[in-house]
């Protein structure tokens, strides 16, 4: 027996990177055995910040698809599924919008926060409804629970919110889901800044071949004070010893006095990096070798998947529409 339903997912923005693998991938492949996993590729959502660009949607749904299978998702215990072919979402999202203020969403700290960080003097009504749009995706297939960082519970109980308010009005039909919050925070970027981001140009992608991984490694930023080979280290503000904390955590007690008394040098510390991350690569390759021979395996995946969202999806709104009394025929 499934221990309940997840509901998890990406925009698809291009590929994805370690920071996707450490901060949520890898959890997913070890939960698809004890729960029953929505994953969305929310490319609805992506359009909240590049409707302009629509035409890369295509090619970066297909390449979410492929690195989720890369990393050891498995269709038959998880829905991999396409937002924008599961109608209901929208629909859900428009029922929602009806009771949630405007006054609220413009307060809400991360629309705020991302509205900065884009420049954005005035919000489209997409970028503002965001988090309805996204409650509508964890509500739709009726979700217990949602895996995020620290940072993203806050929009995990705005959907809670949402919910007991549709609830209390109409009747409650709707689950109330629960954040499961992930051990591992941000992984850092290759050059030291805080988040690793594809904007940023600092990123270790899940489809990096050796000779990538090892020049990516190669130029990351470490200690600054330690510019001669006999200097002493401070790992703790060192890029590859945050990595090998994460990546590498059985030479970390070894590593830490050696960096400290410069008994091993940056050179040698970032090949020991350089060969443990290329370890971790190494099958996501050979999985990722059979859907690049096979492209269209990738569709049929995401076809199956978004039906059986679909029909989850159709069987959430019947008991909408009962509740609200909108069921006409």
């Amino acid at each position: 027996m499934k221990k309940g339903r997840i509901l998890t997912g990406d925009r698809p923005t291009g590929k994805l990177h370690l920071g996707h693998y450490v901060g949520s991938l890898e959890n997913r492949v070890r939960l698809q055995d004890e729960y029953d996993p929505f994953i969305i590729i929310a490319d609805v959502q992506a359009l909240t910040t590049n409707f302009e660009k629509p035409e890369a949607l295509k090619r970066d749904v297909h390449q979410v698809a492929e690195d989720y299978l890369a990393v050891g998702l498995d269709p038959e215990k998880a829905t991999i599924f396409v937002q924008s072919l599961v109608p209901e979402i929208a629909e859900l999202t428009i029922f929602y919008s009806m009771f949630i203020t405007v006054n609220v969403l413009r307060h809400n700290p991360t629309i705020k926060t991302e509205a900065k960080q884009y420049g954005y003097q005035d919000m489209t009504y997409g970028f503002l409804g965001y988090p309805v749009s996204q409650a509508a995706d964890i509500t739709f297939c009726k979700a217990n629970l949602v895996p995020v960082g620290a940072d993203q519970v806050p929009h995990i109980e705005f959907a809670r919110k949402i919910v007991r308010r549709f609830n209390e009005l109409y009747k409650p039909v709707l689950v109330e889901p629960e954040a499961l919050v992930g051990e591992v925070g941000r992984l850092v970027g290759t050059d030291g800044n805080a988040k690793m981001s594809k904007s940023l140009g600092n990123c270790i992608y899940l489809c990096d071949e050796p000779k990538e991984v090892e020049q990516k490694i190669c130029a990351a930023i470490t200690d600054p004070a330690r510019m001669r080979r006999d200097d002493l280290g401070h790992p703790d503000v060192c890029t590859v010893y945050a990595y090998h904390k994460v990546f590498n955590p059985g030479f970390v007690e070894e590593l830490r006095p050696q960096c400290e008394t410069a008994g091993i040098g940056c050179v040698d510390c970032k090949k020991r990096l350089t060969a443990e991350i290329n370890a971790l690569l190494e099958p996501m390759h050979e999985r990722r070798a059979k859907y690049v021979a096979k492209p269209k395996l990738v569709d049929e995946i995401l076809i199956a998947g978004t039906e059986r969202a679909r029909a989850a999806a159709r069987e959430t709104m019947a008991q909408v529409r009962e509740a609200m009394q909108i069921d006409y025929f």
